[in-house]
């Protein structure tokens, strides 16, 4: 008998058949034969790859290239733009209004995220308490919020807080005895946030609410009981128990609320509309537009909105990592 491996197979007479297979060479079988379908994935995610490249990849070389260029009114008519290096990004950075615009955009981020996770939050351990008739309830309402356009809120919003015929004002009257007669609200950059950071939480909140009582329907209910006969408060069960099984989802929607509510754009050009301060009351989205459209700077803006672009791919890192993590697990 040669040293090649043999195979035993079956014939259709019922006997056995000894067939070698082919000799290993230097003690290696040959090459594997690609397994099928390997490259469906591949082939299937082309298209959508394409269409990523073309609607963001191609506008965001445009930005990269406009951002080195001294690109004004005349370029967009058709005249050359002259390639001015890091000019653009050495007056963006040596500006002290843009390092005001960005610590303003930064804690206005921060306020909008803490009051979205925590009042999201509450509504999710509301709704995962309440009965079926109550829960249906909050769920409508929070879809209806969720539903309308930023514009047509933030609209609604800036009428309740009028100044003369404002329902705030009147409530507030009504209620404390003191004249708010006239009070305007959008005038001191203060309050102005305080309005703007009640409308983005407004349309924020139906989102987290939704994502955390889904996480809710996870926790073990048996855990949550026993841990109740053993005197844990309500507190306790939702600091030891319900956030341990849900800070991944914790995680992943905090960082895209920071994503979001750094670009905020809508909610604050509306306000400016209505009364605001623009030079004491912007943020990064409604800088860029108007260092680009109002000045006609575009070489500028665009700097600035590669800047932006790069803390936004920053903290989307920690967001894909995060994922690449739970996949593993």
């Amino acid at each position: 008998m040669t040293s090649s491996v043999m195979l035993v197979r079956e014939h259709e007479s019922g006997g056995v058949q000894e067939l070698p297979l082919a000799p290993k060479k230097n003690g290696k079988r040959g090459p594997s034969r690609a397994r099928p379908g390997r490259f469906t994935p591949g082939v299937l995610l082309l298209p959508a790859l394409l269409v990523l490249a073309v609607v963001i990849g191609w506008p965001l070389i445009q930005l990269f290239v406009m951002s080195f260029q001294e690109f004004g009114r005349a370029q967009v008519f058709g005249a050359p733009a002259p390639f001015i290096g890091f000019d653009n990004y050495t007056r963006v950075l040596g500006d002290p209004q843009f390092w005001a615009v960005l610590a303003r955009s930064v804690l206005f981020c921060l306020a909008n995220v803490i009051a979205a996770m925590v009042i999201g939050t509450l509504v999710a351990l509301l709704m995962n308490r309440v009965n079926r008739f109550f829960k249906v309830l909050v769920s409508v309402g929070l879809l209806l919020a969720w539903a309308m356009p930023a514009l047509t809120a933030t609209i609604v919003w800036g009428w309740m807080f009028d100044t003369q015929y404002g329902v705030v004002n009147y409530l507030l009257e009504a209620v404390s005895g003191q004249d708010y007669t006239n009070h305007s609200w959008l005038i001191d950059p203060f309050s102005f946030f305080v309005v703007a950071t009640i409308i983005v939480t407004w349309g924020a909140v139906p989102f987290v609410a939704f994502t955390i009582f889904a996480g809710l329907t996870q926790v073990p209910e048996e855990v949550l009981e026993a841990s109740q006969l053993d005197g844990a408060g309500a507190w306790q069960r939702f600091r030891l128990i319900v956030f341990p099984y849900l800070r991944s989802i914790f995680v992943v929607v905090i960082i895209l609320q920071v994503i979001w509510d750094l670009r905020v754009f809508t909610q604050i050009f509306a306000l400016q509309g209505i009364g605001g301060i623009k030079e004491e009351t912007s943020t990064l989205g409604v800088y860029i537009y108007q260092t680009s459209l109002g000045q006609g700077d575009y070489g500028t803006g665009g700097a600035i909105a590669v800047i932006m672009v790069i803390l936004m791919v920053a903290i989307s890192v920690l967001y894909v990592r995060r994922s690449l993590k739970e996949e593993e697990q």
